[in-house]
């Protein structure tokens, strides 16, 4: 059986306003906490996906009181890393001292990291490996096109980390994935070497308010737990509107409901982990109790599953 045995994250330095933002693009603060609720979010500007990750996972490992070498699998999700080998999962791994672990990276979108976790969970749950380090780490800044006032309000930087172990009892439950192919155009991150990230924001929005919520019941229901037996609610947070409309679609009225959007902006798969992480930080949910993770984005694609909080 598996649990997460620990959790970390980092963000930059440096903090960017709406007001910031206002005096770059046609915009003002209003606006953007009316379309978003974000008031502020946080940018990179000397560190890379790597550096982040690395920061992130170091925390995670120390809170589980973890040795390099005990770790056997370094799962990165990412879109935003440059590098396309080594792995970010490889440097992160040499960088932390992790020998002879299997280390790759995935790319998901913003599903990435419930994705990597799920690929992780699986791993240990075979045997394969006893500890594995499961990462979201994003420098969206680098992919903004900070001309487009739709887009740049939303993207920031960060990473979380969080270790899955081999446990007596169960922690994660069954992940519910998929994808629809068929509307893979409508968040994109193109033009080869000079990526930039876009979206059909409106129907995006259309689609994750009304389609997504079955999805993370069906997950509470694969783990035997019922909604309102959810101590938490860590959704992808990619606008407030929109966590805010999926978990009143999920009915879990006990729940902590993350809005970490609110200060860190939409860091792609780096959000769920980022969010949960302050979760536990602050001590806003009990150790063990029912956590459900979705997370939902560029695919289009969702990832789900309830973990039992570290």
């Amino acid at each position: 059986m598996t649990r997460i045995s620990a959790v970390g994250y980092h963000q930059p330095e440096h903090v960017m306003t709406n007001d910031d933002l206002a005096g770059m693009v046609d915009t003002s603060d209003a606006w953007i906490r009316q379309r978003t609720g974000i008031t502020s979010r946080r940018i990179a500007r000397d560190e890379s996906v790597q550096d982040m990750a690395v920061t992130a996972a170091g925390k995670a490992m120390a809170a589980a009181g973890l040795a390099p070498d005990e770790i056997g699998q370094v799962i990165v999700a990412t879109c935003s890393a440059v590098d396309r080998v080594p792995s970010v999962a490889a440097q992160v791994a040499g960088r932390l001292g992790i020998p002879s672990a299997v280390a790759f990276d995935l790319n998901n979108g913003c599903a990435g990291f419930t994705t990597a976790l799920a690929t992780a969970e699986h791993g240990v749950r075979a045997g394969v490996v006893r500890h594995a380090l499961v990462i979201g780490a994003e420098k969206m800044s680098a992919v903004t096109d900070w001309t487009d006032r739709t887009t740049c309000v939303l993207l920031a930087d960060g990473a979380g980390a969080a270790v899955v172990s081999a446990s007596d009892e169960d922690g994660i439950g069954p992940v519910v994935w998929g994808s629809d192919p068929t509307r893979r155009d409508m968040v994109r991150m193109r033009d080869e070497w000079r990526p930039r990230f876009a979206q059909e924001g409106q129907s995006v929005f259309r689609w994750a308010t009304t389609e997504l919520a079955p999805f993370a019941r069906e997950a509470c229901a694969r783990a035997g737990v019922a909604p309102g037996e959810l101590a938490g609610i860590v959704t992808h947070q990619a606008n407030l509107r929109i966590i805010e409309a999926l978990a009143r679609a999920i009915d879990a009225p006990n729940a902590v409901v993350a809005r970490d959007v609110t200060v860190s902006g939409n860091t792609s798969a780096a959000s769920v982990p980022l969010a949960l992480a302050k979760l536990v930080e602050r001590r806003e949910v009990p150790v063990g109790a029912p956590v459900l993770l979705f997370a939902f984005g560029g695919g289009l694609a969702w990832a789900g599953q309830v973990v039992h909080c570290p």
